[in-house]
């Protein structure tokens, strides 16, 4: 099952107590109190980790203690220290606040590990308060109590490319083939309901990541569909790439503008991200009709097709991409960055397609 959010309480371990004790050993006079410190309790850690990419785990775990510090002993023995607890989470999860909404840790690398809540310190024996004019001590500290924190686990997958368009347009079938997630496509309307993650391999030793999300419907940021809850999947990548229908029953215009509405409602960063776009399915819209719909569509963006561009797209096809300007500008975040008809189904401009993904990509990890 997968899990995004789940609210937690966490709590450090309490100090031991300290010892009161006297020394009493045979042929040994006066031989003064030595009562050991208590340990000190456990502390709450938490650590990132590849291998768990949900936070089901914690569904059934309202509170996480981690252990008390035991009291301490007499000749002056201190008392064992409480282990501390590590949180194991995944890739992309923030530990909020829950009462104040403040983003309090935000775990992003593998193997990343920070320590969250101190647990208490040990009371001191009696043996600390021993003086000339109280050699016989007859009390100890009690361990300092540990820290209790109410937080908010909430998962936001890291990808490099979000893929971003109504249900059932091909994005499932899309990431399936440029990478090695192996989600479930149907031919019918939200066949994904949770996110996806693949590796897309450029060559030997490049490679992006790409995210697949639930389809988004006009409404949605009113709770219509699924929702735009799953956008939080996509919240941290730096490249959309919309996907719209050659084949679909809904107007192309009407597509790109309802999901670039939907994510702008979510997000005002998000709404700002550079993107692309993938005409999809040009495999099911008749031959003598693709040519039209595609220069039609790229005139309705206010461009105008490109005549031949660094990435090795299908000639018979008319597309669009942005001139690379100096490094200082950049591009022109007001357009995208490329319009590209794509097939999944017959492999149609899906090479070139991920080279032009990649060489977004590239631009933001310089």
């Amino acid at each position: 099952m997968f899990t995004d959010s789940v609210e937690l309480t966490v709590s450090s371990g309490k100090g031991g107590p300290g010892c009161v004790a006297f020394r009493r050993e045979k042929f040994v006079l006066n031989g003064g109190p030595n009562g050991g410190d208590g340990g000190k309790g456990g502390d709450i850690w938490f650590k990132c980790d590849n291998n768990t990419h949900t936070l089901s785990h914690f569904q059934r775990k309202m509170h996480i203690k981690a252990d008390n510090g035991r009291p301490g002993e007499g000749s002056n023995c201190t008392g064992k220290s409480g282990a501390k607890k590590v949180i194991v989470v995944p890739p992309g999860t923030q530990i909020v606040d829950a009462d104040t909404g403040e983003i309090l840790l935000d775990m992003t690398e593998d193997g990343q590990e920070v320590k969250f809540l101190e647990g208490g310190k040990g009371g001191l024996g009696n043996t600390h308060f021993k003086s000339p004019t109280n050699q016989r001590p007859t009390y100890a500290q009690p361990g300092e109590k540990g820290e209790t924190r109410h937080i908010k686990l909430d998962l936001k997958l890291i990808a490099d490319v979000g893929l971003v368009g109504f249900p059932n347009v091909g994005k499932s079938t899309l990431i399936s083939t440029v990478s090695n997630a192996r989600p479930e496509i149907a031919n019918y309307e939200f066949t994904t309901l949770t996110p996806k993650l693949g590796q897309v391999n450029i060559g030997d030793y490049e490679s992006f990541v790409m995210a697949d999300i639930p389809g988004i419907i006009g409404g949605a940021h009113e709770g219509k569909g699924l929702g735009i809850k799953f956008l939080r999947h996509i919240e941290r990548t730096k490249t959309l790439l919309f996907m719209i229908d050659l084949a679909s029953y809904r107007d192309l215009k009407e597509q790109i503008d309802v999901l670039r509405e939907e994510v702008a409602a979510f997000s005002d960063k998000l709404g700002q991200s550079k993107y692309a776009i993938a005409l999809t399915r040009v495999d099911i819209v008749p031959p003598e009709d693709v040519k039209a719909l595609v220069e039609g569509f790229i005139e309705m963006m206010g461009l105008k097709p490109t005549q031949k561009s660094e990435f090795d797209f299908d000639e018979n096809l008319p597309y669009f991409i942005q001139e690379s300007v100096d490094e200082t500008l950049g591009y022109d975040r007001e357009k995208p960055y490329f319009i590209v008809p794509i097939s999944s189904a017959i492999n149609k401009n899906i090479e070139p397609l991920k080279y032009a993904l990649f060489n977004l990509v590239q631009s933001d990890r310089k």
